[in-house]
């Protein structure tokens, strides 16, 4: 008979009972609404500044390239030092960056240094952040609802953040805006630090290298299936979003409808991340979790057709809401995770989601040269669909006892 950790009593609203979770989630808040209002404002600065768009667009690319490199040579720093050290520590250096940032006559090459070194911490913030909610939480059910939270504010600040940032830079200068980061990821710090138990470290004493580390991750065969189940998805997500203004201009439709277009996948995410945590028990999260895996990009099919607005507006709402299959995702993972290898393991999680993300949207623009972009959106379901399904399959072939033996779709079972 199958098994999994009870659902935390509550929903959604049993994790705010947990006094450092409400500090982790506030946290959370204002440092994401911080990075938003930096890039709008930091853009805006450069823009004016230089007069170029092409500085301005790499501005904001920079939020996103480091990624990587930040993510390989930090990863062991996650399980190394006490996790609330680490935090505290990255945000403090983001606040320094955005401070400097703010500073007047800062050139335009160091706003793109220190904007570097604010993307070259933030994978190991996440890394760290998202293992010590199994400390915070516990492994079962509460993780995943916590992490899944973390996750809804993350979609609605990309949704209202560029909306409110925009707002804010009609009534200050970008420099002012930017001094608003620096402070709200000062508060993150401070929250971190007072409302957060310091832990010992889980590796401590340990010195592997970061491509150790990479490899005891990767080199786990259920592992590394696990972690491509949650990197290859978004990989192929981002193709109808990266092509959207384009595909918008192909069928006729004006700014506001492409808008609307963007809200879609987003929303879709939220709202099925939300019915999942607060309508399912954590056993039918991870029933549906292999199903909902595999049907997740086949909306995407629906360009096949080269459809107009409500067709468009109906395949990203279907993508968005079958990302639910997340929150079964997260146990699995959590289950099969060493504890001592957590920190590294979510860092390197956090790294590649991102890093594939860009990839995704620019493969996906490279790809719109040669073809048409309904085509481009079409394959890309196509290709996505399959590799999941492989993926399911490597899952189902290796199958281990941990923490008990486990199913075909890796629940404990007695």
């Amino acid at each position: 008979m199958a098994t999994v950790t009870p659902a935390a009593p509550g929903g959604y609203r049993s994790v705010f009972r947990t006094r450092e979770f409400r500090a982790v989630f506030a946290a959370h808040l204002m440092s994401v609404l911080g990075i938003v209002v930096a890039e709008i404002a930091l853009t805006v600065l450069v823009y004016r500044v230089t007069g170029s768009p092409l500085m301005s667009a790499l501005t904001f690319a920079l939020g996103f390239l480091p990624y990587a490199l930040g993510g390989t040579l930090l990863a062991g720093t996650a399980d190394r030092y006490p996790a609330r050290r680490v935090l505290v520590g990255c945000d403090l250096v983001c606040a320094a960056c955005a401070a400097a940032m703010a500073l007047p006559g800062t050139p335009v090459a160091l706003l793109l240094v220190l904007r570097c070194a604010m993307a070259f911490v933030a994978p190991l913030f996440q890394g760290t952040r998202n293992a010590s909610l199994a400390d915070v939480l516990g492994p079962g059910d509460a993780f995943v609802l916590g992490r899944s939270l973390l996750r809804m504010v993350a979609q609605s600040a990309l949704l209202i953040g560029f909306g409110l940032g925009g707002l804010l830079l009609t009534v200050l200068a970008p420099r002012g805006a930017i001094a608003l980061t620096a402070a709200g990821f000062l508060a993150s710090a401070l929250l971190l630090r007072f409302g957060t138990l310091l832990r010992p470290a889980r590796g401590a004493g340990t010195r592997t290298s970061a491509l150790a580390g990479a490899r005891a991750v990767l080199g786990d065969r259920r592992l590394r299936a696990l972690t491509l189940l949650f990197w290859l998805p978004p990989l192929f997500a981002v193709v109808p979003e990266a092509l959207l203004a384009p595909y918008a201009s192909g069928i006729g439709a004006g700014t506001a409808v492409l808008g609307l277009l963007m809200c879609a996948m987003p929303v879709g995410t939220i709202a099925g991340e939300l019915w999942a945590g607060s309508a399912l028990t954590a056993r039918t999260r991870s029933r549906i979790t292999a199903p909902l895996a595999a049907a997740a990009l086949l909306p995407l099919l629906l360009f096949a057709v080269r459809p107009g607005v409500p067709l468009v507006l109906l395949a990203l709402l279907l993508a968005g809401l079958a990302h639910a299959h997340t929150l079964g995702l997260d146990q699995w993972y959590v289950d099969a995770v060493p504890e001592e290898l957590r920190g590294r393991a979510m860092t390197l999680l956090s790294t590649g989601l991102m890093t594939l993300q860009g990839v995704g949207m620019a493969l996906a623009g490279l790809a719109a040269e040669f073809l048409p972009v309904h085509a481009v959106v079409a394959a890309s379901g196509t290709l996505g669909t399959v590799a999941v399904l492989l993926l399911l399959a490597e899952l189902r072939s290796c199958a281990r006892p941990r923490r008990g033996p486990r199913n075909e779709t890796g629940v404990a079972t007695k």
